[in-house]
């Protein structure tokens, strides 16, 4: 029975890359493999067709042999079986699925068979601002407990004067293989965890592990802006690492404190501005506070609780760049309290006189009103 060409097997250009050939070969594998067809003699042919496929085109030297001579050649080259472009007749096929499938199921090659190295654990630090930090920026020292390289055996785990020796079940490679079926499947060893080396003679200082845990005193340059869920990255900050891995990160997260007078809404910042009554009916100025100190604020005559004015540019600056924001400031009339008795008399004179003159002392008292009679006569 002749061969099918191997491209059209896997269903792939002749100028398909490497990653189309393996991604093509991923979908067959996983179609037609015997695990997921129990007792189906044709998956098992196609699987082991592609499989066959894919075992050429994803060697360059065999692809190369295969696209010269055709199937001819690969015969020929198996034949020869020593050869630099030859398939060695006890060659595993855990070795090509398990290049395949290794993300899937935790095995795979990494570092060519060498011992594993571990990146050291990412750290996260929560620091809380008041508002004046957080927008104009500030350095902070913190204190950072971390795992950090031992000094003493500068992070091999062994005492002074020996070594980590090479570990006797994966022989320096970190893992191991173990066979299930069709797969051969790569998992961490378990005696050495990856690292490919013993430890028979531990530090006195770290036990063997290599690392230990210290405080460490940091210094956190705050930049200008910052605001509630930024996160500042101090590279190379985070706990060490394994078998000579390098270390992680710290990433700083910043929460700003509520703030007794003023609201952030990102580049924005408002306040209440209490005005007494006299000054919002005949208009004056009040003081207003901003975080680059006071500013006047002039209310006109006849101001209403509620209106908003607006202070360009006495907001924040994004920490990302753009134009400063504004402070919005939002006026609440005061009714007196803890009157006298001649003050008293003096509202209610007042209130007597405001009623003779109609409702254009109270604009706001008659829309009201009309409102409520409108919503009324419509229910009845």
């Amino acid at each position: 029975m002749s061969k099918r060409d191997y491209y059209q097997v896997l269903g792939v250009a002749k100028n398909a890359g490497e990653a189309d050939i393996k991604k093509a070969y991923r979908r067959l594998a996983m179609k037609f493999h015997p695990d997921r067809n129990p007792g189906d003699k044709e998956a098992e042919e196609k699987f082991k067709e592609a499989k066959e496929a894919y075992e050429v085109l994803s060697d360059t030297q065999k692809r190369a042999t295969y696209d010269q001579f055709g199937h001819a050649g690969v015969d020929a080259a198996r034949q020869g079986g020593a050869g630099a472009g030859g398939f060695h007749a006890g060659e595993a096929f855990g070795d090509i699925f398990g290049d395949v499938f290794g993300d899937i199921f935790g095995g795979g090659r990494r570092g060519g068979g060498r011992s594993q190295v571990f990146r050291g654990a990412d750290l996260r630090y929560g620091l809380e601002l008041d508002l004046h930090d957080a927008v104009f920026g500030k350095s902070i020292e913190i204190d950072i407990p971390k795992l950090s390289e031992c000094e003493t055996c500068h992070g091999s785990g062994a005492a002074k004067g020996s070594s980590p020796v090479e570990c006797d079940t994966c022989h320096g490679s970190g893992q191991v293989r173990i066979s299930q079926g069709f797969f051969q499947l790569q998992q961490t060893c378990p005696k050495c965890r990856g690292t490919g080396k013993i430890v028979k003679n531990p530090c006195d200082t770290c036990l063997g592990q290599g690392r230990v845990r210290r405080v460490k005193k940091l210094s956190v340059k705050v930049p200008p802006g910052v605001d509630t869920g930024d996160r500042i990255r101090l590279s190379g900050e985070g706990e060490a690492g394994r078998n000579g891995g390098p270390p992680g990160d710290l990433y700083v997260e910043v929460t700003v404190k509520d703030h007794p007078i003023f609201e952030r809404d990102g580049a924005h910042l408002s306040c209440e501005v209490p005005v007494s009554f006299a000054t919002a009916a005949l208009g004056g100025a009040v003081e207003v506070p901003t975080l680059d100190g006071h500013v006047s604020l002039k209310i006109p005559a006849e101001t209403q609780s509620g209106r908003v004015f607006r202070l360009r540019d006495k907001g924040v600056k994004p920490v990302r760049g753009g134009a400063r924001g504004d402070l919005f400031c939002r006026v609440v009339v005061e009714t007196p309290v803890n009157l006298t008795a001649e003050q008293r008399d003096l509202v209610k004179r007042l209130e007597e006189s405001l009623k003779k003159g109609g409702t254009r002392h109270t604009p706001r008292e008659k829309s009201f009103f009309e409102g409520v009679k409108s919503f009324f006569m419509g229910d009845a």
